[in-house]
């Protein structure tokens, strides 16, 4: 997922089955932690607010070079009313489709497919 001299870090928004609860996390390798993710929940490790509302469904993201925009960003749609996560949600996937198999199965659709940001 990494090329050699550039930095890839990641906002993500994850959502249950039923689409009624909204996680939003920032991490450096998207695959990997949607595999966590979804470990968690499988194993019921830990108490984690992932596992508790079974959020495991990726279906927004955001590129960013640097991990300071990243956090930055984060913290931004964190402090978001629920609405508003739901309109930047459906401007990047109208559909509300579940993300996880193009991440997985393919880190070139990162690339492809993804919100980019400089």
């Amino acid at each position: 997922m990494k090329t050699f001299g550039t930095h890839n870090y990641y906002v993500y928004i994850l959502t249950n089955h039923n689409k009624s609860v909204l996680y939003i996390g920032v991490t450096n390798d998207l695959k990997r932690r949607l595999i966590e993710h979804n470990e968690n929940t499988n194993n019921n490790k830990e108490f984690k607010f992932t596992t508790k509302y079974n959020c495991t469904y990726l279906i927004y993201w955001e590129r960013f070079q640097w991990i300071d925009q990243a956090i930055a960003r984060e913290k931004q749609i964190k402090g978001w009313v629920r609405k508003k996560k739901e309109e930047l949600i459906t401007s990047f996937n109208p559909s509300w489709k579940f993300l996880n198999e193009n991440i997985v199965d393919s880190s070139a659709t990162l690339r492809m497919t993804g919100k980019e940001i400089p």
